[in-house]
C-alpha cells in the first residue's frame, strides 16, 4: 500500500524559511554514531512495542513489518552538529500504525536500538503523522551506517532523536533521559529553538 502523509511530501516554503537557526545546508549525508555500527540481518530483526509495566504489547519480524501499510515521507532533517539536509526521501511505517488500538496512559516513549542506544521522546511527538520507522532511503534499502535495516524518523526534532538500528519503542509514564540526554543533551531537541544542550 503506497500512501503519502499530508504535509510531508514536498515543500512549498522557500528553503530559506526551512533552515532552523544555527544550521547550514549540505548535500552530503554525514555519518555520526556513538559507537560501532551494528550489523543486524533482516532474518533476525524484530521490532517490539513494550508497555509501561514492561509487558510486550506487539512484536513484528521483518516480513510482518513489511506487510504493514507503508508511507513515503519527504522531509528536511536537522542534525545537532548544525547540518541540514533538504528533501530527504524515505519509506516506512508510521508510528500511528504501530500504536493503532493500543490503550495507554503513557506520556513518553524510549526508543531502543540494537547496540544499546536509547533516546526519549514525548509520545505526542510520535503520533499524528509526525514519525515513522523507516527502512528505505532515496529508493534503496537503508544502509547500516545510516541506521539500517530500520531507524526511527522524527524530522521535526534534531536527528539524534531519530534512533538508528531501532529495535522497539518502550512506553513510559514519565520522561527519562536516553543515551545522549544522560550526558547533557537537551531532553526535547527542537531545532527551531536550538535545544542542543540541557541548558538551552
Amino acid at each position: 500500500m503506497n500512501t503519502l502523509s499530508p504535509g510531508f511530501h514536498g515543500h512549498t516554503r522557500p528553503r530559506s524559511d526551512r533552515l532552523p537557526p544555527g544550521q547550514y545546508p549540505t548535500e552530503q549525508f554525514p555519518v555520526l554514531s556513538a559507537g560501532p555500527t551494528p550489523e543486524v540481518p533482516t532474518s533476525t530483526w524484530e521490532f517490539t512495542l513494550t508497555g509501561t509495566e514492561g509487558e510486550r504489547l506487539r512484536t513484528w519480524d521483518w516480513a510482518g513489518f513489511g506487510d504493514l501499510p507503508q508511507e513515503e515521507p519527504t522531509v528536511d532533517i536537522h542534525c545537532v552538529t548544525r547540518w541540514t539536509k533538504w528533501d530527504t526521501s524515505w519509506r516506512g511505517v508510521s508510528v500511528d500504525v504501530l500504536l493503532e488500538g493500543v490503550d495507554t496512559s503513557a506520556s513518553h516513549v524510549m526508543a531502543e536500538s540494537y547496540g544499546g542506544y536509547t533516546t526519549n521522546l514525548p509520545l505526542a511527538d510520535l503520533t499524528g503523522g509526525r514519525a515513522w520507522i523507516v527502512h528505505t532511503f532515496d529508493g534503496l534499502p537503508l544502509p547500516p551506517e545510516h541506521g539500517g535495516p530500520a531507524r526511527l524518523l522524527v524530522p521535526h526534532l534534531y536527528f539524534w532523536k531519530s534512533a538508528k538500528w531501532v529495535s522497539g519503542l518502550r512506553l513510559l509514564d514519565r520522561d527519562e533521559p536516553g543515551f545522549w540526554e544522560s550526558v547533557g543533551y537537551h531532553m526535547y531537541g527542537d531545532p527551531w529553538r536550538e535545544q542542543r544542550n540541557r541548558s538551552d
